[in-house]
């Protein structure tokens, strides 16, 4: 049944990927076009020369950025169905519907949408090439950290609701979850290499543009892989259901 789930949950990846890229293609491709002709305006003006294009614009926007789409999503999606079967019966007593999409939502929360606002996405043209390493490493330590504490209120929920019922101990779980984000964040160092001539509209439009490509896919997990799984998962027993071995 693992190995099942694993399929399926890398097929509605690869459906969440094609999803994505229609989305990244439409909306997402003609912002890195315009921050790339601000980069290229700075760097004229500059009295720089151009760098050489090693990969067209063309296949960048397309074959690039298809391939990239459906390996990263393929693999979020199998991931997504290995950390299903295990929470499935053991962490609330919702089907598999339920489930998958509870799972989507805290994945969305902790993975995409937490790590985003201490360090949101940027297109070209924004942030030094000498910090690419520094702030690469500091985006993956928020979303540890995300990651980590989302586990971690989950647990405690679990615990406080044998005392104080199931709605006090989520409310209180996710009061600690924030209050322990808001430190992690006021911690760490805030980066801000936005030039002050680039365009407001455009960076706004990439960061929302990069966050919906986030929601695409897991929603699509949490809806289509839920309603596939479904037809083949034992009802669920909450705090008892086992997954049988493929």
């Amino acid at each position: 049944m693992v190995g099942r789930l694993l399929l399926r949950g890398m097929l509605v990846g690869a459906l969440a990927g094609i999803l994505i890229f229609a989305f990244a293609h439409i909306f997402g491709e003609p912002l890195v076009d315009r921050a790339i002709a601000f980069e290229e305006q700075v760097a004229q003006a500059a009295g720089e020369m151009p760098e050489p294009e090693i990969v067209s614009r063309a296949t960048q926007a397309g074959l690039g950025l298809f391939t990239g789409i459906m390996v990263y999503a393929t693999a979020i999606g199998g991931l997504f169905a290995l950390v299903f079967a295990y929470v499935y019966g053991r962490v609330s007593p919702f089907g598999a519907r339920g489930t998958a999409a509870l799972l989507a939502i805290a994945a969305f929360i902790a993975i995409s949408s937490v790590p985003d606002i201490k360090y949101p996405a940027n297109p070209p043209a924004v942030g030094n090439p000498d910090t690419i390493g520094a702030r690469t490493e500091l985006f993956f330590v928020m979303i540890v950290a995300s990651i980590v504490a989302m586990v971690a209120a989950v647990s405690l929920a679990r615990r406080l609701a044998m005392r104080y019922g199931s709605w006090n101990g989520a409310i209180f779980a996710g009061i600690a979850y924030i209050l322990f984000i808001g430190l992690v964040q006021y911690l760490l160092p805030a980066i801000n290499e936005v030039p002050e001539q680039f365009s407001a509209v455009v960076l706004w439009r990439f960061r929302l543009t990069s966050l919906g490509m986030h929601a695409i896919l897991w929603a699509t997990l949490g809806l289509a892989f839920g309603a596939w799984a479904e037809r083949d998962l034992p009802q669920v027993r909450y705090g008892r259901t086992t997954m049988r071995r493929a």
